[in-house]
């Protein structure tokens, strides 16, 4: 059966000709991003378990309802303490019982949340400055087929929803520079600089050929001696993500760094925290709030509001959809000549299979000097041959080498 692939010309001004552009990122230790985390390292250990016992199956779960509720904190330079700890809390349904099989399922969500927490905020007490609980009901136990719970079973997993995802590429400069802001923080400057902590939320403003980059940065009380330490991390981080932004684009770039600082002779407010995160001092979190699957909040794009964290890998499309339409997008832009931006669109319909979505919608916007149908149809076999192998990206989920957020 042909699926109903439709791919377009679109009619749009492009991202980087539009006057006004705004690009967002909650990192890594924002509240809502530890909701996403958890929400997400859950599922993997729930994949994982029952995998193990179900001869490379997978059960009903779904994990993406859980919340970040906020503790309290006295932070100090120097080192201040927490007062109270935050609240992780984990709902959702996942499945106790398969056949004789009994799981732990509370046991594996908790012991995952909290290695998740350990390795991602390694600031963290983990005795006295968190609390993981669990609440998790029981899931659907006659899901044999849809989710692929015998060795070898072929049928394709059924769609759990009438739902859609979204894609686009390419990335524009400022989806760029915050994208390869985050993996700078996290993999080069931090290490050489933990007073910078771990919530950061980076905001991208272009205004035609102007590029403001607004950092609200949580800094580590233990390694700050005091106010002029923080400063001096600050003009550090100033100069050094502004490098760091050219390298992507030739426009004029703005970093602009803790902004509600008030520093005074007589007043001094600034963002110092204890473990490098805004939840222990108020900031609560709950999944699918932040970043979408590719990393970024982007206004200017077409967007799902779905979470993409912690919904099951199997058959839940508003996990399957949003990564799948996001992958489809980045292939054609790296393989096709002519394309200047391209919006995916998959839409499921309950009890169907899913590699035959009802629509597989996609627009291109065509380079100066191409014409559209010289590479209607190559589109075409990229998004035709991605539903053929739309396990593909279950396999890359359970193994942890696609981001959700």
């Amino acid at each position: 059966m042909k699926r109903n692939i439709s791919v377009k010309h679109l009619s749009q001004t492009p991202i980087e000709k539009q006057k006004v552009e705004l690009v967002e990122r909650k990192c890594i230790g924002h509240p809502d991003s530890l909701a996403d985390g958890v929400a997400e390292a859950v599922s993997r250990a729930l994949c994982r378990e029952y995998m193990a016992e179900c001869d490379g199956g997978v059960l009903h779960h779904n994990t993406d309802q859980g919340e970040v509720v906020a503790g309290e904190s006295a932070p100090a330079f120097g080192g201040g303490k927490i007062i109270k700890p935050i609240y992780f809390l984990l709902t959702g349904r996942a499945t106790r019982k398969f056949g004789d099989t009994v799981f732990a399922t509370d046991a594996i969500a908790v012991n995952a949340a909290r290695e998740y927490l350990k390795t991602t905020i390694p600031t963290f007490d983990m005795d006295r400055d968190v609390i993981v609980d669990c609440r998790m009901g029981s899931g659907s136990t006659d899901l044999c087929d849809v989710f692929n719970t015998k060795k070898g079973h072929t049928a394709v997993p059924r769609a759990n929803d009438t739902s859609f995802g979204v894609g686009h590429a390419p990335f524009s400069q400022v989806e760029q520079i915050i994208l390869g802001l985050d993996d700078y923080i996290a993999n080069e400057f931090r290490p050489k600089n933990p007073m910078l902590g771990y919530d950061i939320k980076l905001m991208g403003l272009r205004e035609i050929n102007t590029i403001t980059i607004t950092v609200a940065a949580a800094m580590v009380d233990r390694y700050c001696a005091g106010i002029s330490d923080y400063v001096e991390m600050k003009e550090k981080m100033e100069e050094s993500f502004t490098k760091v932004a050219k390298k992507y684009t030739d426009r004029k770039v703005k970093i602009e760094i803790n902004t509600a600082d008030i520093i005074r002779k007589k007043t001094t407010s600034v963002f110092l925290t204890v473990n490098g995160t805004s939840a222990e001092m108020g900031d609560d979190g709950s999944v699918g709030r932040g970043n979408r699957c590719n990393g970024l909040i982007t206004p200017n794009r077409p967007m799902s509001m779905e979470a993409t964290s912690g919904k099951n890998p199997i058959n839940h499309i508003g996990k399957i959809y949003n990564l799948l339409a996001t992958e489809i997008a980045r292939e054609s832009c790296q393989k096709v000549d002519g394309i200047e931006e391209m919006y995916v669109r998959l839409l499921s319909q309950i009890g169907h299979p899913i590699d035959y979505p009802l629509v597989a919608s996609v627009q291109c916007i065509t380079k100066r000097g191409y014409d559209f149908k010289e590479y209607q149809s190559e589109v075409e076999e990229i998004v035709n041959h991605r539903l053929e192998n739309i396990s593909d990206i279950t396999r890359l989920v359970i193994d942890g080498k696609l981001k959700t957020f």
